[in-house]
């Protein structure tokens, strides 16, 4: 007698469970995991993003990231095993972390924008939103370490929280670990891209990266259960072969790691390595304005006496730095990208600038009056800036800071009524004594053009005496301060012409009495000491008078504007020193007017006429017309990137969305538009089921067409899916291809039929059928628990069948639904239902 054949179950006998095994225990849909396993894989989720988040320690000032990127890892790691414990699927997951997003980033990242620093404001939300599009450029466009108060903390956390999420869900829900390593290095690569130029620190990242990786995988391998055959007459598997296999996989990871970590320092590169912040380039060139030394003039004529600003909190012998310039081309000092320290590298402001600055710190308030610029006046080192008024918000975006001349600028410019407070550094300026054994400073400096040849030959003659280099530049200073004279050029003064072009310099120093001012001057002494490889550079700015100096409001007016001249010595940085000859010290009008000419014609070019000094406020006002429009465009920029942050939001949103509804359009069309038309008619089956798999319907894969009709005309009460059910099967099965015109009527019954399904249904449910991903993913190694079968049949339908039939066979069950139900011609026609199972023999 051979033993009896088990009949396949079929999936409108499943659907009718009998009432006698609804108290049956029913198999839980998402598998149990062991403590172990919980504890193995947040372990090494939590290792893996730690990796990353060290990494971020070189881009930003302090460890103060740290609050928002651990915070970030910890609610992200919190919402993957929520969403396992809960069974939340994408939509769902997605939402929940764009809420705890916009719920506690404001606490970690933006602290400074909520209420007690905890509960978020409309501000705070506004600008987790927009930082969400924004803070990737902030971050690449602003000099590292940045500060943690600027917003940049929203990068580390939007990144730490995103990839817990997903690395922690893939690890908990999947089988294999290797897919949860993908997020994981992504965010390893993104920090990398967008930290700082450090050859070796992606090496160490990368190894122990890829060690904890190997090792979470080789655990994960060990620990899996064996599906493999054992002989009867083998016995028992040898208990030391799972410890065998671990011995050996640390073996090889520990030699490897040894390899790597030993090759790293021979094998990294001598350069600097390129990064995304490299390639960034700001929006902003300073060599757009012109040099503020060319307007030095028409502020002494224009506002001799006039307010330009005032300063609160400045401490006796400070001085207000208005711009440093480097650069001479023949007829203008201004910046330039040459030298060590480029004077034209201006970047945001923040609020760490100046981390190694040393001296005495200062607060100083400035309030903007007459004086109207791009450059902003500041003292010392700046560390922060603070601006108040109603112009705060766009004054901060549009202010840049130059921490190796200590110059700051505003491309919206100043106006009168603006203020802002400086966090500073004043400098204490060495005495000689202190710079007697101090030698120049090594550094290169901007090749200077169109310097009179007449200037080596008198610096070298000036400094042939002096001993030491602080004695060298006292030469050169005491050469011009006390063998020159003083006049602006004004009206009742000596004749002084403004400028600071090579024929004006080559006039100053080849008259037998010198005449002019702080623009001459200082030119001439910086580019002496250039002809004698003194690194110089020069200042122009404001401070008070002597009698007038430690009072606790300083006003700076256009005769209070000096320029002066700063020297590099090595261990004491800039030194000013003041070639400009006293005011008092002034030349009779007996000796000064032969000397107006003292050169033949035919060497010097004849005096330009006096309106060209007026050209610089026409400069300086044809510049505010352009600072207007770049207001106007700032303003649209502004709008722009709302709006774009605002669109890219909606698109992360809706993402999700049109992936799903995409695909399944894909889907939809390529079954509309098989090859075979017996394939169009399965094809238009399968979409009728798949819709109604996504509306909730307990379809099972395997089941024949008419089993498929029992389950959807009891869960939808549509009778036509019976007759359409029949249709198909004599379309697929006939002797003949099905015609066109038969497809066509065959998918207009679909869509009608689909059409109908969502009736009676609420909004919600409707909107989850579209964007239900279980027939999208059945087949493939990520498909869903089927759904439970409800019972649907009374206990005499003939369809219904015991609980303990064999039908109901768990192994015979499962080969079953490995079948899939797409139909063909190849497949065996639907047997009657009327046929008794096997006998035995």
């Amino acid at each position: 007698m051979s033993a009896p054949v088990t009949p396949l179950p079929t999936r409108a006998e499943s659907a009718a469970t009998p009432r006698a095994a609804a108290s049956a225990p029913r198999t839980p849909r998402v598998e149990a995991l062991p403590t172990r396993r919980w504890i193995l894989d947040l372990t090494a989720v939590g290792l893996l993003l730690l990796i990353p988040i060290v990494g971020f320690r070189p881009t930003f000032d302090g460890a103060g990231y740290l609050v928002a990127a651990l915070g970030g890892l910890v609610l992200g790691m919190g919402l993957g095993v929520l969403g396992r414990l809960l069974r939340w699927g994408i939509l769902l997951l997605t939402a929940a972390t764009i809420a705890v997003y916009f719920l506690f980033g404001g606490a970690l990242a933006l602290p400074h924008t909520t209420v007690a620093g905890v509960i978020p404001t409309l501000d705070t939300l506004g600008q987790l939103a927009l930082g969400a599009v924004m803070s990737w450029k902030e971050l690449l466009t602003t000099i590292a370490p940045v500060a943690t108060d600027d917003g940049h903390l929203i990068v580390p956390f939007i990144l730490s929280l995103v990839a817990a999420v997903l690395t922690t869900s893939l690890a908990l829900r999947l089988r294999s670990a290797g897919w949860a390593l993908l997020p994981a290095a992504a965010f390893l690569a993104i920090e990398i891209a967008l930290g700082t130029s450090e050859p070796f620190v992606p090496v160490v990242q990368g190894v122990a990266f890829g060690v904890a990786g190997v090792v979470w995988l080789a655990l994960r391998q060990a620990w899996q259960p064996q599906a493999a055959a054992i002989s009867v007459g083998e016995g028992p598997a040898r208990s030391g072969a799972g410890l065998r296999r671990a011995l050996m996989g640390g073996a090889v990871i520990a030699i490897a790691a040894v390899i790597g970590v030993a090759t790293s320092g021979f094998a990294a590169p001598s350069s600097p390595r390129y990064v995304l912040r490299d390639v960034v380039i700001p929006p902003f060139d300073i060599r757009e304005f012109a040099s503020p030394l060319q307007s030095f003039r028409a502020y002494v004529r224009d506002h001799p006496d006039d307010p330009l600003f005032t300063v609160s909190g400045l401490p006796e012998g400070a001085r207000m730095r208005l711009a440093t310039m480097d650069a001479y081309n023949g007829t203008v000092y201004n910046v330039s990208d040459d030298g060590t320290g480029s004077s034209s590298a201006f970047a945001p402001a923040r609020t760490n600038m100046s981390a190694d600055a040393e001296g005495t710190p200062a607060t100083v308030h400035v309030e903007i009056g007459e004086l109207e610029s791009v450059w902003m006046p500041d003292a010392g080192a700046v560390q922060s800036v603070t601006f108040d008024g109603a112009r705060a918000d766009d004054l901060r975006r549009t202010a840049h800071y130059n921490e190796a001349t200590s110059t700051g600028v505003v491309t919206l410019g100043l106006e009168k009524g603006d203020e802002y407070t400086l966090a500073a550094v004043i400098p204490e300026v060495p005495s000689d004594e202190a710079l007697a054994d101090q030698s120049f400073a090594p550094l290169k400096m901007p090749k200077q053009v169109g310097v009179p040849e007449a200037l080596a030959d008198i610096a070298s003659k000036t400094v042939a005496e002096a001993e030491t280099p602080v004695e060298q530049v006292r030469a050169l200073q005491q050469m011009l301060s006390e063998g020159g004279y003083f006049s602006h050029g004004l009206a009742g003064q000596p004749l002084s012409r403004a400028g600071h072009g090579a024929e004006r310099i080559a006039t100053l120093l080849g008259s037998e009495q010198m005449v002019g001012d702080d623009e001459q001057y200082a030119t001439a002494m910086a580019l002496l000491a250039a002809q004698v490889g003194i690194p110089a550079r020069v200042v122009m700015g404001f401070y008070p008078d002597e009698d007038t100096a430690g009072e606790p409001v300083y006003t700076a007016t256009g005769e209070t504007l000096h320029a002066w001249v700063e020297v590099a010595f090595d261990g004491a940085g800039w030194v000013p020193f003041d070639p400009t000859p006293p005011e008092d010290q002034v030349p009779s009008d007996q000796t000064t007017k032969p000397k107006a000419d003292p050169k033949p014609q035919v060497l010097q070019p004849p005096p330009p006429p006096t309106e060209p000094v007026d050209l610089p406020p026409t400069v300086a006002d044809d510049r505010g017309s352009e600072d207007e429009n770049a207001f106007d465009v700032g303003l649209l920029w502004t709008i722009v990137s709302i709006g774009v942050g605002v669109l890219g939001l909606l698109a992360v949103l809706l993402a999700p969305f049109i992936v799903i509804g995409a695909l399944k359009a894909t889907r939809r069309r390529k079954r509309r538009e098989a090859e075979r038309a017996s394939d169009r008619i399965s094809g238009g089956w399968d979409e009728l089921v798949d819709r109604a798999s996504d509306f909730g319907a307990p379809v099972r894969p395997g089941a024949t067409r008419q089993e498929d009709a029992g389950v959807l005309t009891a869960a939808f009460a549509e009778p036509r899916v019976a007759t359409l059910a029949s249709r198909a099967d004599l379309e697929v099965f006939g002797p003949t291809e099905p015609s066109p015109d038969d497809i066509e009527a065959f998918w207009t019954q679909v869509d009608e039929i689909v059409g109908g399904m969502g009736k009676g249904r609420s909004v919600w449910q409707r909107l989850g059928a579209r964007l239900s991903i279980r027939t999208l993913l059945e087949g493939t190694r990520f498909a869903l628990p089927e759904r439970p079968a409800r019972a649907t049949a009374t206990p005499g339908d003939p369809a219904t069948q015991p609980a303990d039939s064999p039908q109901h066979d768990a192994p015979a069950s499962k080969s079953m639904a490995r079948r899939s139900r797409r139909g063909s011609k190849t497949r065996s026609a639907p047997e009657p239902s009327a046929h008794p199972p096997q006998e035995n023999e």
